[in-house]
């Protein structure tokens, strides 16, 4: 069996969002019992983590890892169309992931008590963002 479903979400600019309730709500409205839950951003400068829950430290410190490595309007980048954070938010969505994959089980995704599915979005300002969540299994 196979169950797929969109959300939608409005960012409020750089920052990573908790969209953990939203994906199990979608795994258990499927019926699917035990098989395997596949989301995907839709878009080329945001992605997803599966990363720590508990303390928002985490979510801060990726985010001051990421500005390290991946500074916005660096003179290198010839692609800055749309202001000085579009190539960097694209480089930061092809160094993370735009996908994730995970177990399901009893109805559920099959998490660790401390993870938590994260949509992550690499522009400065907000936007609309889409996310396909496809539950395959029985």
């Amino acid at each position: 069996m196979v169950f797929q479903q969109s959300l939608s979400f409005t960012t409020s600019g750089r920052s990573t969002n908790n969209i953990t309730d939203q994906v199990q709500s979608i795994v258990a409205q499927s019926g699917i019992n035990i098989g395997t839950c596949h989301v995907f951003v839709q878009h080329t400068s945001a992605s997803l983590m599966l990363c720590e829950n508990a303390d928002p430290d985490v979510q801060r410190d990726m985010e001051t890892y990421m500005q390290h490595i991946v500074p916005d309007g660096d003179p290198m980048f010839l692609h800055q169309d749309e202001g000085p954070d579009d190539m960097s938010a694209h480089i930061r969505t092809v160094l993370t992931n735009p996908d994730l994959t995970m177990p399901v089980s009893g109805g559920r995704c099959d998490l660790g008590i401390w993870q938590g599915v994260y949509l992550w979005e690499h522009r400065t300002h907000g936007h609309q963002r889409k996310v396909i969540v496809t539950v395959q299994g029985e």
